[in-house]
């Protein structure tokens, strides 16, 4: 979520603006998309069994045995902010009865958000902080946990490296404690590289790059082809001072350890726009390439014929996952509209977040990590996940 939820590192709630999404036109769907009967039947939701492994087949994810399966969940926030902070790596129990609460919610994916400073162990951490070796073996540990349970884990890159002050800008720290336009090529693909020689062979694990790219912002809205570009390519990029590491070198890092593990990559404006994305996709030589989509209702993409324009026509080619929804109120009647038009569409989605902040700090699911819903937020986002797997909660 970036910028626009509570800036946990320093304790407050933080909100700043958004930018508009420009030349949204792109073509009609050629390729039909998985109806929502499919998907539902398709989907994985027996917790007996471990998470099934992952590939992409056409504009669908699918199971070893070729059943459409459709991530559904929620994102687990801490492993980004606790760490840099010097507190503990996650905010809040990541045990076996965390993980029974969202089993009762029919929770099929789980999106970790983390911080590649935590992950390798650099000299910005306080000294307070976990070591490397102890940040890596608990989100192994959890990751671990959650497949175990039947629960796919999508692996976020959310915080990393990099001095920038510019539009957007989240915080002034060239440490990790803040959403940076684009990631560095001082760690990112080092971060890549030890993420996937970790989780090699687990295609239950799904790379989510980086969470919220806004090269567009830093060079002032003034030229998308150029953020376009700065994205899939990195190097020296308008606005940004320290060398961008684009999503074709954060592909290559994974790929280069042998992981086949499907990777997912998003947009402009804080992964609002994906307008241009099949144009700037990188190139993955597996296949197993997705696109990631955020939608909260103050971004710039949220009425049903954008969403038709700037997303249908990529979920026609590639899967799309809803990495990132929610919306800055107690409410849901913006999600119900995102998943409705997702369900039809065969898309997937993870809410933010599983934590118990309290409404006042953004979209917030859970009152307690019992997995009390919030109201009304929570309480509409369970209703609505648990009528996707008819037969009652899972667990």
């Amino acid at each position: 979520m970036g910028r626009r939820r509570a800036l946990r590192a320093f304790g407050v709630v933080g909100a700043l603006v958004t930018g508009s999404v420009t030349g949204l036109g792109v073509p009609s769907p050629a390729v039909a998309l998985p109806t929502v009967a499919q998907a539902a039947a398709d989907d994985q939701t027996s917790a007996a069994a471990a998470a099934p492994e992952l590939q992409v087949s056409g504009n669908r994810l699918v199971t070893g045995s070729g059943a459409t399966f459709r991530p559904l969940g929620v994102n687990r926030s801490g492993g980004e902010f606790g760490c840099v902070q010097g507190k503990e790596i996650f905010d809040g129990p990541v045990d076996q009865a965390a993980v029974d609460a969202m089993l009762t919610w029919n929770v099929n994916t789980v999106r970790v958000p983390l911080n590649e400073e935590c992950w390798l162990g650099t000299e910005n951490l306080p000294a307070t902080a976990p070591s490397a070796a102890e940040y890596q073996q608990a989100v192994e540990e959890y990751v671990d946990l959650l497949v175990a349970n039947g629960i796919n884990v999508i692996l976020d890159l959310h915080w990393t490296w990099g001095e920038y002050t510019g539009p957007g800008t989240g915080c002034p720290d060239v440490a990790a404690t803040c959403q940076k336009p684009m990631p560095n090529m001082r760690y990112t693909p080092t971060f890549w590289s030890e993420v996937a020689t970790t989780f090699k062979g687990n295609d239950a694990v799904i790379f989510d790059l980086f969470n919220e790219p806004y090269p567009d912002a830093a060079n002032n809205w003034s030229d998308a082809t150029a953020a376009w570009t700065c994205l899939r390519d990195g190097g020296t990029c308008a606005g940004i001072g320290y060398e961008v590491a684009g999503m074709q070198d954060l592909a290559d890092a994974v790929r280069d350890t042998g992981a086949t593990n499907v990777i997912m990559t998003g947009g402009l404006e804080w992964t609002n726009n994906l307008s241009r994305w099949p144009e700037f996709k990188p190139s993955d030589p597996t296949g197993n390439l997705m696109a990631s989509w955020h939608s909260y209702n103050f971004n710039a993409c949220v009425t049903t014929s954008c969403w038709d324009s700037n997303i249908g026509t990529v979920a026609a080619e590639v899967p799309v996952h809803i990495g990132e929804t929610g919306q800055d109120t107690c409410a849901h009647d913006y999600i119900d509209q995102v998943m409705a038009w997702a369900d039809t569409n065969g898309i997937g989605y993870t809410a933010w977040t599983w934590n118990p902040w309290g409404c006042g700090h953004g979209s917030v699911l859970i009152e307690d990590w019992n997995g009390t819903p919030t109201s009304t937020y929570g309480e509409g986002f369970r209703e609505h996940l648990l009528s996707q797997h008819p037969g009652g909660p899972r667990g």
